[in-house]
């Protein structure tokens, strides 16, 4: 056998194993990436008065909020950052509702699913509201 046979033999056998490498990646990040799209970590809702809905982005615009979910002094060391919660929306539907409760200073209570993590282009949180109740005073 001679050398030129050696090294075609091994060059097949070389792009052969690169070759299952990159599927094997790929078919491994597909199912990560598939994951953290739709599993979700936990579900649950929250109630308070919105403080802030933004619609953000350079190329991939989300929507943004905060949420007051708690009271001032209650405590010796509770400050009002403690008392904010950070969101996204999805749905601009859900958006608007949640805008205008914000203009109206209406107490809500709004629905999430928190994701295991987030992804950049689809909001600044892993905790994404779906449905948003306006509380009746």
């Amino acid at each position: 056998m001679s050398a030129s046979e050696i090294f075609g033999t091994v060059g097949k056998w070389l792009k052969r194993l690169v070759g299952f490498s990159f599927l094997i990646a790929f078919v491994a990040f597909l199912g990560w990436f598939m994951f953290i799209w739709y599993a979700n970590y936990s579900d649950g809702s929250r109630t308070g008065y919105i403080t802030k809905l933004s619609h953000k982005g350079v190329i991939f615009k989300t929507w943004e909020g905060e949420m007051n979910f708690g009271f001032f002094g209650l405590g010796q060391n509770t400050k009002a950052s403690e008392n904010i919660w950070h969101f996204s929306v999805l749905n601009d539907d859900v958006a608007q509702q949640i805008q205008l409760a914000s203009e109206t200073g209406q107490k809500v209570t709004v629905f999430y699913k928190q994701k295991y993590q987030k992804i950049f282009f689809r909001g600044d949180t892993e905790y994404f509201v779906y449905r948003v109740d306006v509380m009746k005073e």
